[in-house]
């Protein structure tokens, strides 16, 4: 499973923000859940296979605590911080935009980017240090002539000009390596956590930095919807209605990580269930055929296929076959966004 990443400078609202997408998943002591990627194609799907019940995609979300500065040079936390970071996936990076005189800022005053900024550089002086220690074990096989690390010395050489610049490795326009694991190379998401007045000035001026660093901005009462998150079903869209919420905002910050983590649900439907499953874009209707059991995989004759929005539209599977939207697929087939599978298989 995924693994998310929650970090935000004291008092920003990690811990709501984990409780707000993890509801009752989260493990308290443990600072983690498990957060639902709600899709609102599964319901629909369900009422037209008539499915007994319904079961979405899911990411870990673990809490990382709060980031000081000085983390990089290992201040409180810090190392311990940074090591736990290096196991996520992606990282969601909660900025503080509310006002609130009873919870007090380690700066002694609200300003989203400064503290977007102070986070960010944080995370690549982080990645310099690492960038580093990579440079000096290269630096005796470069001197014998080794061709490739020659090639990789001077790669990181411009890397590390790149980091001192304060740029962070994902605008970093040449590959590289798997290994290095850096933390600015991570998928990102700023989750902007307002209060009841919404803050435009603070969320926009934030979305404008996350733009010019490819990150995409959500902006969330985190305080609010850790509320919405604890409450039942029925009661939870009564109160959404009540609040003349069309769909919570925690909703949003799930699906866009699951983008920035480059991952696309397929969905498998009928009267038993309907099910997302994850995979990563551009895999196979074979791959995919593994995520359901290794055995549907090494048994795989073909998948049929329908996309979602033509199966709801048909109202079942039977009129979908009837209008011809129903496809045949080998097993080298690129499973797209949405598709519904049926796999044929035997072993």
């Amino acid at each position: 499973m995924p693994v998310l990443g929650l970090l935000g400078l004291p008092w920003s609202g990690v811990t709501s923000t984990l409780r707000c997408l993890c509801g009752s998943s989260v493990a308290a002591d443990a600072g983690q859940g498990v957060a639902e990627v709600r899709d609102p194609r599964l319901a629909d799907l369900a009422r037209v296979s008539s499915s007994q019940r319904v079961v979405a995609a899911t990411l870990e979300v673990a809490d990382l605590t709060r980031l000081v500065r000085g983390a990089k040079r290992g201040e409180g936390l810090g190392n311990e911080l940074l090591a736990h970071m290096r196991t996520t996936d992606a990282l969601l990076l909660v900025v503080r935009c509310f006002e609130d005189d009873q919870v007090a800022h380690p700066e002694g005053r609200v300003d989203p980017v400064d503290d977007a900024e102070t986070v960010e550089l944080e995370l690549v002086f982080a990645d310099q240090a690492v960038v580093e220690r990579r440079l000096l074990r290269l630096a005796k096989t470069a001197k014998s002539g080794d061709a490739a690390a020659i090639a990789e010395r001077e790669l990181l050489e411009r890397l590390a000009e790149a980091l001192e610049q304060g740029r962070p490795a994902r605008s970093f326009d040449e590959s590289l390596p798997e290994s290095l694991d850096l933390l600015t190379a991570k998928p990102a998401l700023y989750v902007a956590n307002v209060d009841e007045s919404g803050n435009a000035e603070g969320v926009g001026r934030l979305r404008e930095f996350g733009a010019q660093r490819g990150i995409e901005t959500i902006a969330l009462d985190a305080k609010l919807e850790a509320e919405i998150a604890e409450l039942d079903s029925d009661d939870r869209q009564a109160f959404l209605d009540d609040l003349g919420i069309a769909r919570p905002a925690l909703d949003l910050v799930s699906l866009a990580a699951y983008a920035a983590l480059d991952l696309i649900p397929f969905f498998t439907s009928g009267e038993k269930e309907t099910r997302a499953w994850t995979i990563r874009r551009g895999q196979s209707a074979q791959e995919a055929a593994g995520k359901i059991h290794t055995d549907i995989a090494r048994g795989f004759i073909r998948a049929e296929v329908i996309e979602c929005a033509k199966l709801v539209e048909a109202g079942g599977e039977a009129e979908a076959k009837r209008r011809g939207w129903l496809r045949v697929e080998g097993r080298d087939y690129v499973v797209k966004d949405g598709d519904v599978l049926n796999v044929r298989f035997n072993v």
